[in-house]
């Protein structure tokens, strides 16, 4: 498991690069919800820095042709996995990442508010990593130890909260392997 800072909200020796698309989380709110998306950029490249690029407002649009719509975005991550299982922090959890957009489910909206959203390097139609699953099966149980009020019914993707707009984490994600004592 990984050591969450409770004063600062952040994991212990994890790179963190902080993104200014965030904000005060509304006034007691408690953070039940964890989001898994997916990114990268362009989409199935991977291995470079395009989404902290992104997540910082900092991403040359004109380097790829898919990174017109991109223009004037604000989105941020709690958390971003790289296929290698490394962790980088953009937002402590205590602040809202503007990661799920508009949102709703089981009466629920704005998950922004309540949720800790991390995404995960791929596309939704392809297949994650070993080593993103231990490490997004360590980040959770830390999460849920550290953050109480997080259940299993509210670990969510973002297909399930924008079922309209979103497809990721995809259908590839293997939901069974968060469950999973031993991922080896």
């Amino acid at each position: 498991m990984f050591k969450i800072d409770k004063k600062t909200h952040k994991i212990a020796n994890v790179m963190f690069i902080e993104s200014p698309n965030h904000d005060d989380r509304p006034v007691d709110v408690d953070i039940d919800s964890i989001i898994i998306h997916c990114i990268s950029l362009p989409e199935g490249s991977y291995d470079n820095q395009n989404v902290a690029a992104l997540f910082q407002n900092k991403l040359d649009i004109s380097a790829h042709k898919s990174f017109s719509s991109l223009a004037g975005l604000r989105v941020s991550s709690h958390l971003f996995v790289r296929r290698n299982g490394l962790i980088i922090q953009f937002v402590p959890f205590n602040k809202r990442a503007w990661h799920a957009g508009k949102s709703s489910h089981e009466g629920r909206e704005n998950f922004n508010d309540f949720s800790i959203g991390i995404e995960l390097e791929g596309t939704s139609n392809s297949r994650y990593e070993k080593e993103q699953y231990d490490t997004l099966k360590d980040v959770i149980d830390s999460l849920k130890s550290c953050y109480p009020m997080i259940e299993e019914s509210g670990i969510l993707g973002h297909c399930d909260i924008s079922p309209d707009r979103k497809t990721d984490p995809g259908p590839l994600f293997d939901w069974t392997k968060l469950k999973e004592k031993n991922l080896c």
